[in-house]
């Protein structure tokens, strides 16, 4: 079985540059007749296929970049895309913004209308559905075609490419900590399936936080959601339990929390405190406003753009992927009581 290559294999064997592969490919008149002959048979021998996106990268510019977002309602993202925008402009770049809908099909189906050629590199958060899956063969396409792309919150260590993270574990520490500092101590957690990696990392954030003061993880006290069901009825379940407080891995899980403790006749703060996730207007806005972590999503994007317009613009054969980590802030409101010594 021959191997798959790529325009920089096809440059490193025949000792041109990929710049030169890639006009020959194109059958450019600035190629002499012998080394496109040559670098084309090479090409045909290992029945190797042109991504148009690869080829536009090196020749043609679109100046333009694509965003894929899993969700189209939510604070962290549209900060994330306002921080995007703003890099780009910056750089003479603009924008175009696509939604997986959480979804692995929608998510193949954009990467691939992307990739021909619309584009100059894509900037990508994973799908809920693609994690679950465990399939990131799309990404890997983009890898072995060279083509430019950042993944960014929801990621995965094994897709060679450069990354922009919070630090969730650093975050689910901060904010539990918190709640154990100011006596809380049957602290509930309402996450994400563990297969959304960002809420698996706040729940290590969690539960270490618990070990460091010698108390034990309750499973009874961790919901994690399935937002294809109603999110009410499932975070509900916790309120059977004796609590104190909740940490929630992001604001609507938050909202509905102390939507259903305000039901249930708890005082906010004084019974229960409540932390979440994402500095958004529904935190801001709530009453009680709502405890909670800062994300910095524009800083993320502005890094994210950066990132790639650099892999754009700074063609190298020895790429190494960069993993850039944003450490977070604890936003303190009404929903959190503090006690004093």
């Amino acid at each position: 079985m021959k191997q798959k290559i790529t325009i920089k294999t096809i440059a490193k064997e025949l000792g041109v540059s990929t710049s030169t592969v890639s006009k020959a490919l194109k059958d450019s008149h600035e190629i002499s007749t012998e080394t496109k002959e040559k670098i084309q048979a090479y090409a045909n021998h290992y029945n190797y296929k042109p991504n148009h996106l690869a080829l536009q990268l090196r020749n043609q510019k679109t100046k333009v970049i694509g965003v894929i977002l899993p969700k189209i309602v939510h604070h962290f993202f549209s900060t994330v895309i306002k921080g995007i925008e703003d890099g780009a402009n910056k750089k003479g770049y603009n924008i175009m913004v696509c939604f997986s809908n959480e979804s692995y099909k929608k998510e193949v189906e954009t990467l691939k209308v992307l990739s021909n050629g619309s584009v100059d590199g894509i900037i990508v958060s994973i799908a809920s559905e693609t994690l679950e899956n465990k399939d990131f063969n799309h990404f890997k396409g983009l890898v072995s075609e060279e083509i430019p792309f950042v993944l960014f919150d929801r990621v995965v260590d094994d897709i060679s490419c450069d990354k922009v993270v919070v630090d969730d574990v650093g975050a689910g520490y901060k904010a539990t900590k918190y709640l154990l500092d100011n006596n809380r101590s049957k602290i509930a957690l309402i996450t994400t399936p563990n297969h959304v990696n960002v809420g698996a990392l706040r729940r290590q954030g969690y539960e270490k936080a618990l070990i460091e003061s010698y108390i034990k993880t309750d499973q009874n006290l961790i919901i994690e959601i399935d937002e294809k069901k109603d999110i009410k009825t499932q975070i509900e379940k916790v309120f059977e339990q004796d609590i104190d407080a909740v940490f929630a891995v992001n604001e609507i899980y938050a909202a509905n929390t102390m939507r259903i403790a305000k039901e249930k006749g708890f005082s906010i703060p004084d019974q229960i405190s409540i932390i979440g996730f994402t500095d958004g207007l529904i935190s801001e806005y709530s009453s009680p406003s709502i405890t909670t972590i800062a994300q910095h999503g524009f800083t993320m994007g502005q890094q994210a753009v950066d990132l790639l317009i650099d892999r754009i613009e700074n063609e190298s054969v020895d790429f190494k992927p960069k993993k850039i980590v944003i450490s977070s802030d604890l936003k303190i409101r009404e929903s959190t009581k503090t006690f004093s010594l």
